[in-house]
């Protein structure tokens, strides 16, 4: 008996991980992300529509639940999951999706907005007719091959027969390990008529089949405006389209203008339509533009439309320049031709795509013509010996009554054994040795029943022979003349042609970049008004002084800025926080404003405001810091005009905040009180003036467990008084002592 350890098999770790990543990534880009080249369709969409078509679940037959089609398809020939199959099942029949839909869906599908589909045990679905007919339709002819389910109990097919270039029709998206793929629709007919070309020419070039797809066609339309960047597109099979929504103008009630979005990119489809409303909506919300007086979405199931209703004098053609530069109107569609060639991922131009579709079809029409062939020719075998058989029935009739048994009966017309057999003469002995019918000939003729011996019967089988004859003929040629097979193969792309082309949606031209001239904001000093609950807004002088007594008791913070300008925060972590005058709601004194958390990086959560002032006052004045730590300085305030939206305001020792931040104007004395009652004034002038990365110098000695509770400033001669404990204390008749002195303690 050996050891375990002569059954231990050694080897590298890194050899493992790395052939172990790679057969899963192979997986994922070879059977599950990528499309095939030839039906262009992934595995799992593959698979939903072979099981659709195993079940019979047909275009002219009833809705099936769709949650009965996932469940089969993941027990047969899909073991991922159901999710996975439910959303294939959903995308292949919605139509603002896929240049044609594949599945015909019944109930709650989703909408072009990004509203999902219902659950699956809710919807119904069954295959489209052009599915059943141009995916599907010859499956029965061997003209794919067939391999073992996951679990080898079923068989499926590793390809469709389909007989469009479905790849370009519909095209296809996709994340696979490393790659992935995006590959754009195009119009059916246009991309079977450059089908036929490429057939009738296989010299042709992607300019010259250029002429027939103009270039992708969205179920959602709009406009692509880069038309010369598309021929290297089609040639690299990678690059970026440039695509617009269709805008109409339309004149509304009181002289105004309504801009009407009716197609939108089909990048924007889902999520993305709100987010581009929200988006419009910032653009009026943000003073970027002060034309839009209201914004609608008017879509419905027959088709988009976007209405935004704009001012008597506005700009239009500006304005729909402004969309396209600061909104999704105007998108890029990252094109990357990626898909499954010869087992192997392939970037793929426009004409590369047709010549594999092409070849694929050659090769599902000749084993079509050969199954088929085979069949005429087995056909023809059995009708020639059922008409010599009716040649000479009464010796047939003869052989049958004397033989006595099957067996005997079948060795005398095959093989011409004659013994045991009772005939009427020796005529019909020497006739029936010299019959030779074939074995299938010969089961035919025993078969056969005896209303075929009428004479119209005889009649319609010499008929049906000829039929035959003639579609051998036609077979041998299709097969043996590839023009014969071309031209078959070009016939039914134009039954195809015929019965599913629509019109193309989407326009394609080259257009100028969209040049948006922002209009110069008019600037004026305004009111800026920030309550203790950290809502801030903005009203004209004139509403203020007429409020005046109300603004400056009920708001925390109140001056006068530039509507142009911004706004600092200073807060107790020692940050500055800036915010853009613009961004705040300008309007009436009685509106509620907004939360300064929404418009800057201020948290209230972790910081406290300490100080709120316009940046060009700063830049005029110099400001005083004091921290509880007694820690302070003066700080140029030029150096707080910065771009940047949070930047720190001063230099924190551990465990200590910022207590005060005030612009320094009148003030000659400043007081400091700490929590122990030690009050310290002395001149301001003592404090030395710093960077805003430094700590500051210490203003007041503190004990052990003291820190700074409140700090004043006072000016001379102008009288100050504050309540501290149960009685009044005037800051001026404090002992005027040095900075860093431990000041005197008031008895409460």
């Amino acid at each position: 008996m050996s050891r375990i350890d002569d059954r231990i098999i050694k080897t590298e770790y890194s050899e493992v991980m790395q052939k172990s990543y790679i057969d899963y990534a192979m997986s994922v880009i070879i059977a599950r992300a990528l499309p095939d080249a030839r039906d262009g369709l992934k595995p799992v969409q593959r698979r939903t529509l072979y099981d659709m078509y195993e079940l019979g679940i047909r275009y002219d037959r009833p809705y099936r639940k769709s949650a009965r089609i996932v469940g089969d398809t993941m027990g047969k020939y899909h073991p991922h999951g159901d999710s996975s199959i439910y959303e294939a099942l959903v995308v292949m029949s919605q139509d603002f999706k896929k240049g044609i839909p594949l599945v015909d869906g019944h109930g709650n599908f989703g909408n072009i907005e990004g509203d999902g589909a219902a659950a699956m045990r809710y919807t119904e679905a069954r295959l489209q007719k052009i599915t059943q007919e141009a995916f599907l339709a010859d499956l029965d002819k061997d003209v794919v091959d067939f391999i073992p389910n996951f679990d080898e109990t079923e068989k499926e097919p590793t390809v469709l027969p389909v007989k469009i270039p479905n790849l370009l029709v519909n095209g296809s998206e996709g994340i696979a390990v490393g790659m992935a793929t995006n590959i754009p629709p195009h119009n059916l007919a246009e991309v079977i008529d450059a089908t036929k070309a490429y057939m009738l020419d296989e010299n042709i070039t992607t300019r010259e089949l250029m002429r027939y797809i103009k270039g992708p066609d969205f179920p959602t339309g709009g406009i692509v405006i880069n038309e010369d960047e598309l021929l290297e597109i089609y040639e690299t099979g990678t690059g970026k389209i440039k695509i617009r929504g269709k805008v109409e103008i339309e004149k509304a009630k009181g002289g105004r203008i309504n801009l009407v979005i009716t197609q939108i990119p089909y990048t924007m489809i889902g999520a993305n339509i709100s987010k581009f409303l929200m988006d419009v909506a910032s653009l009026a919300e943000t003073k970027k533009t002060q034309d839009i007086v209201d914004i609608t979405n008017q879509s419905s199931k027959e088709g988009i439309r976007i209405v935004i209703e704009l001012r008597k004098d506005t700009d239009v053609e500006n304005f729909k320049n402004m969309l396209y530069k600061k909104t999704r109107l105007e998108d890029t569609f990252g094109v990357n031709m990626l898909a499954i060639s010869d087992g192997r991922p392939e970037t793929m131009g426009l004409k590369q795509i047709i010549r594999e579709n092409v070849n694929f079809q050659f090769e599902v029409a000749t084993r079509k013509y050969k199954n088929l062939l085979a069949k005429e020719l087995d056909r023809k075998e059995i009708q020639e010996g059922l008409i010599k058989a009716c040649n000479v029935i009464d010796l047939i009739i003869e052989i049958l009554r004397g033989s006595k048994d099957r067996a005997m009966a079948k060795a005398c017309l095959v093989e011409g054994k004659v013994d045991g057999i009772k005939f009427k003469s020796k005529e019909s002995k020497v006739m029936a040795a010299q019959l030779m019918f074939s074995e299938k000939q010969a089961n035919a003729i025993l078969d056969m029943r005896l209303y075929k011996l009428i004479g119209l019967e005889i009649e319609a089988l010499i008929n049906e022979h000829e039929e035959t004859m003639a579609n051998i003929y036609r077979y041998e040629d299709i097969l043996a003349r590839r023009d014969s097979m071309a031209q078959v193969i070009i016939n039914e792309l134009d039954e195809i042609r015929e019965q599913y082309k629509r019109a193309r949606r989407t326009q394609i031209t080259t257009a100028s970049e969209a040049v948006y001239v922002e209009k110069k904001v008019e600037e004026m000093d305004i009111v800026f008004l920030m309550d203790r609950f950290g809502y801030a807004k903005t009203i004209d002088l004139a509403t203020y002084e007429r409020n005046k007594e109300a603004a400056d008791t009920e708001n925390k913070f109140t001056f006068i800025c530039k509507n142009t300008g911004k706004v600092c925060l200073f807060t107790n972590t020692g940050q500055l926080h800036t915010l853009k005058v613009m961004d705040l709601p300008f309007g009436k004194f009685r509106d509620k404003g907004v939360p300064v958390d929404n418009i800057s990086n201020y948290d209230s959560s972790r910081e406290s405001i300490v100080y709120v002032a316009s940046q060009s006052d700063l830049n005029l004045y110099r400001v005083i810091f004091a921290t509880k730590q007694a820690m302070l300085k003066i700080v140029d305030g030029g150096e707080f005009d910065v771009a940047k939206r949070t930047v720190a305001a001063t230099k924190l020792q551990d465990g200590d905040e910022v207590l005060s931040v005030v612009t320094y104007k009148e003030q000659r004395n400043i007081v400091l009180q700490s929590k122990e009652g030690y009050f310290l004034r002395f001149a301001i002038e003592e404090i030395p003036e710093k960077k805003k990365g430094a700590i500051g110098v210490r203003g007041m000695k503190l004990g052990a467990k003291d820190e700074v509770e409140a700090v004043y400033y006072t000016q001379n001669a102008v009288e100050q008084s504050i309540e501290y404990g149960s009685k009044e204390l005037e800051l001026n008749k404090i002992k005027l002592g040095k900075r860093d002195g431990k000041g005197v303690k008031v008895r409460v």
